[in-house]
């Protein structure tokens, strides 16, 4: 395999060094802090001394090493070792081993003790474990860093191999990418919680990126429905769903739609052997969705144990960070002596505010060409003390109105990025309403205007997806939005129902609003009960026009909003486009039927609501009666019973026809299943619900054996189950409390430019 030490730092260096030199020695080497350690970056002192020290020297020539080395002779004497041992990631010349021998004196034993690049990359053959416990060396590896590049570029927006080399560059190893991935590889299913901005996305991406590097398919999903659409058994899948409990607020309606699916997912992957599935979270989301959602409080689900918080980085992996960042993004040496000179390294790993985030924007080159040196300790603490600053000012007075637009139409479309064309959608709808609510001038090219500014500074764009180039930036607009005669003015031009619901989700949280205050914002979204009452919940791919994305509201949602704005307002035309909707729309089992008998037992009876009731309850019969599949009938039966006094006998006597139909037709409806924990499934389902209707034997055992036949062929086409082969590091103790000359041991080298570490 092609190794490159490119993309770890001096520091990263000397953690591979002490691992794998420390395999072939059979020792273990404590580790000291880089800088002036008196010439030490590992001891060994087991009967006798042996000091082993890395020298990264990738960007340098030999001359410098050379020099380097002539410098800290003294030092070298001065210990006393046994035995030293030097480790380059220059490549080295016997002629070039021999001139450093002479330098270094008596204290080498021979050249053999010298290793450069080639032999570093010798013993990474030698000891693979090694290698594939070093996540950044093993993922920067040209044929690991090929497969990852091929297959994440239909996953995330578009990537390059610079791309993937700049984030593996900046990454900071720690134990939290060990813990993740012995959770997936012991449970297959991994939720990562913790605050905004500490490195959740980061890590989820990271073993993303391993996974592929496995060979393993990368699906990112937005829904639960995706995921339940793609899972495969014959191929070794990993599911990605990132912040999948809302970036910004927990909404409890979608919650508490969407929980028990939630649960059956995770339960369809972990009796998958082949299937691994990452959901990332803020950790007071979590909680609070704990406390909202039966299925994630279930004993029996027990999602504790796929739980890893990284809401705590140790002082060392803060300061890694901060060093990683400094050294990659190429922060001037002037900046960073000014940093070490003021003692505000240490003011900023211990900060209260610190965060990921913050240390990539203070050292962004774009950022550093407005800010002296001398200046630059003072600013980047200061950004720390009041971290809502970093995009207020750009925001309000960087950019024209038109950005602005485009930014609160993003906010309104998918928190996980959106396609340009459902941004320009909203765009198109609310940017002319602002600009007449507020006196604006605006023009037809808008839109592409205000994109061409965005590009880079607040968004990026690949692959006809759109997303905010960091997610405090949808933070930012949070923020910005808790102003409720802005939300009424934005209300009256939004075009879509999923715009509408997100911005409806946001006005519940703006505290002390009045009740004439949501009345006029319920009352602005009179514009939606024209064509869009009837837009399909499913659009055309922009590129690839024969497959669909879920693009809208399901039909009971946007009922549900149609009926909470009436009530809100009084205002008859959304109790009329609910109506609409019911009597004209062919719902569907997987987004409508467990919420559908729900509403319909809230409604009967009641005042006004005969001509919807009537609609939803022939809709409800239609669902039913065109469900063949036992998931279908069984999902619109679990949410039924319970409220069987409130629903309508008929139902339930056509779920009971729906069955027998299903039993009977089940031999014939099994070609397009392949995964064997489904058909287990169906099994245990077809069992339960023959019993209920009072099926024959005979009907249930020809359905068993339909079932029994469709799961030998499945199996024969199954991936061979395989656990990941990377491992990562978990060297860090919990006890490990880097002090003060260790920080200020990591970071000196940086001051000085004329060698490196």
């Amino acid at each position: 395999m092609s190794y490159s030490f490119d993309a770890l730092s001096p520091a990263d260096f000397e953690d591979l060094t002490r691992d794998l030199i420390g395999r072939h020695l059979s020792v273990r080497f404590e580790a000291f802090g880089p800088g002036p350690d008196g010439g030490m970056d590992g001891r060994h002192a087991g009967g006798g001394t042996t000091i082993l020290q890395a020298k990264h020297y990738r960007l340098s020539d030999f001359t410098s090493l050379a020099r380097t080395m002539t410098r800290e002779r003294r030092a070298i004497d001065a210990l006393f070792p046994e035995r030293y041992l030097l480790a380059t990631s220059r490549p080295l010349s016997p002629g070039n081993k021999d001139a450093l021998a002479a330098i270094i004196g008596t204290s080498l034993r021979s050249t053999g003790d010298i290793f450069g690049e080639g032999d570093l990359k010798h013993l990474l053959r030698t000891y693979p474990e090694i290698e594939k416990a070093h996540i950044k060396l093993w993922l920067s590896s040209t044929a690991v860093l090929e497969r990852v590049l091929h297959a994440a570029t239909h996953n995330f927006t578009k990537l390059t191999e610079q791309d993937i080399r700049a984030k593996l560059k900046v990454y900071a190893e720690n134990p939290s990418f060990k813990s993740g991935r012995d959770i997936l590889e012991k449970q297959r299913v991994l939720i990562i919680s913790g605050p905004p901005g500490v490195g959740k996305t980061t890590l989820s991406e990271m073993l993303c990126y391993a996974y592929l590097g496995d060979h393993w398919e990368l699906v990112v999903i937005r829904s639960l429905e995706e995921g339940f659409a793609q899972i495969d058994d014959s191929r070794r899948q990993i599911f990605l769903f990132d912040d999948f409990l809302g970036r910004i607020a927990l909404d409890e309606r979608a919650l508490s739609n969407q929980d028990s699916d939630l649960a059956r997912f995770i339960s369809r992957v972990r009796r998958t052997p082949t299937a691994r599935f990452v959901l990332t979270t803020r950790a007071y989301i979590y909680e609070q969705a704990k406390l909202l959602s039966e299925a994630l409080s279930d004993t029996k689900l027990n999602v504790s144990r796929y739980l890893l918080d990284v809401g705590i980085y140790t002082r060392r992996i803060r300061a890694r960070i901060l060093y990683n960042h400094l050294i990659v993004m190429g922060v001037p040496e002037a900046h960073i002596a000014a940093l070490i000179e003021a003692g505000a390294i240490k003011t900023i790993v211990d900060h209260i505010h610190y965060n990921p985030r913050i240390i990539e924007w203070m050292t962004e080159p774009d950022r550093l060409d407005t800010i002296a040196s001398e200046d630059y300790p003072a600013e980047f603490i200061e950004i720390l003390d009041h971290p809502e600053r970093i995009w207020d000012k750009a925001f309000r007075t960087h950019i024209p109105r038109r950005c602005q637009h485009l930014l609160i139409a993003m906010f309104l479309c998918s928190e996980f990025g959106a396609e340009i064309d459902d941004v320009q959608e909203v765009f198109a709808g609310i940017h002319p309403v602002l600009c007449c609510r507020y006196g604006i001038a605006s023009g037809p090219k808008d839109f592409e205007d205000a994109l061409r500014t965005l590009e880079g500074s607040f968004v990026a764009i690949a692959n006809g997806t759109i997303n905010y180039v960091n997610p405090s930036v949808r933070d930012y607009l949070a923020r910005y939005l808790n102003d409720v005669p802005l939300l009424i003015a934005i209300a009256a031009g939004v075009p879509t129902f999923q715009a509408a619901s997100h911005l409806q989700d946001h006005f519940k949280t703006q505290k002390n609003r009045s009740t004439a205050e949501a009345a006029a914002f319920a009352g602005s979204f009179t514009g939606l009960c024209g064509p869009a009452l009837a837009r399909d919940i499913w659009k055309r791919q922009r590129h690839d026009r024969s497959s669909l994305r879920l693009y809208e509201l399901a039909y009971v949602d946007r009922i549900e909003l149609l009926l909470e704005w009436w009530r809100a307002s009084g205002n008859q035309i959304f109790l009329r486009g609910a109506e609409t909707i019911a009597s004209t729309k062919a719902f569907r089992s997987w987004s409508d039927g467990r919420k559908l008998p729900l509403l319909l037992s809230r409604l009967r009876g009641k005042r006004n609501m005969k001509t919807l009731t009537d609609a939803l309850e022939n809709s409800l019969a239609a669902l039913i009666t065109n469900s063949p599949d036992p998931d279908d009938i069984d999902r619109v039966l679990s949410a039924a019973e319970p409220l069987q006094a409130k629903l309508p006998a008929t139902l339930f006597s056509a779920i009971d026809e729906a069955i027998m139909s299903m039993i009977a037709d089940l031999p014939d409806n099994l070609g397009h299943i392949d995964s064997e924990s489904t058909l287990e499934d169906w099994s245990d389902r077809v069992k339960k619900l023959g019993r209920r209707v009072g099926a024959s034997e005979a009907m249930i055992d020809a359905a068993e054996a339909a079932i029994l036949c469709r799961l030998d062929e499945v199996r024969e086409t199954e991936a061979t189950p395989s656990a990941a082969s990377f491992t990562g590091s978990d060297d860090e103790n919990d006890d490990d409390q880097f002090d003060d000359v260790e920080l200020a041991n990591l970071f000196a080298p940086l001051a000085h430019s004329d060698d490196e570490a």
